[in-house]
């Protein structure tokens, strides 16, 4: 599985492009931005985009996702809410508005999704929003805005509540093993042990 790493405007959020070597099936985690360098790196590993895989409905997660029927987009229906009103922030970003892009699976907690031969397993982890999800993948885990390295995803915006991401990130994430790798949506990674040590927040 190779990760590639892309850090995008405005708010330098992490999206995450997998790609599965023998299947040459990709995901993007997230999709902030219209990128060419996520589509050079498409054509030079001969790759297409199976999934945009959504952790949550903030604009800064979804402002470049553009129409394209070949790939599905992914997320929780308790972030559509969310996802309706993006337009009413870009602009206050400097940024235009988009087509609001239809979402073709809705993962619940527990769903599951293939790239290749790989299995992605869905978490719920309202909190940050109620439509939040983590992306768990061969023991890497995207996070989006649930956890950050020695922090946590505010809970201060439409659908946050401080309760349920320390709820979330107990029962949920520190219940991995201590070895999984966590890519949050901005920062650096972490993982399970190093945070169950240094967050102060939990």
């Amino acid at each position: 599985m190779i990760i590639k790493t892309f850090i995008e405007p405005p708010i330098d959020n992490n999206n995450y492009l997998l790609i599965d070597e023998q299947s040459n099936e990709a995901a993007l985690v997230d999709c902030s931005a219209v990128d060419d360098d996520i589509k050079k790196a498409l054509d030079e590993n001969g790759a297409k985009l199976k999934y945009i895989l959504l952790t949550h409905g903030h604009f800064d997660h979804i402002a470049g996702i553009r129409p394209d029927t070949n790939t599905q987009i992914v997320m929780h229906k308790d972030d559509l809410v969310i996802l309706n009103q993006v337009n009413k922030y870009l602009p206050l970003f400097g940024m235009p508005e988009m087509t609001i892009p239809n979402i073709d699976i809705f993962v619940e907690d527990n769903s599951q999704l293939m790239l290749g031969n790989n299995k992605i397993e869905v978490i719920h982890t309202p909190g940050h929003t109620q439509g939040g999800v983590c992306y768990l993948i061969d023991g890497k885990l995207f996070s989006g805005d649930t956890i950050f390295r020695e922090s946590v995803g505010r809970t201060d915006l439409e659908g946050g509540n401080f309760d349920q991401i320390i709820d979330s990130i107990t029962n949920k994430i520190f219940t991995l093993p201590p070895e999984t790798l966590i890519y949050p949506g901005h920062g650096r990674m972490t993982s399970v042990e190093w945070e169950k040590e240094h967050n102060r927040f939990i």
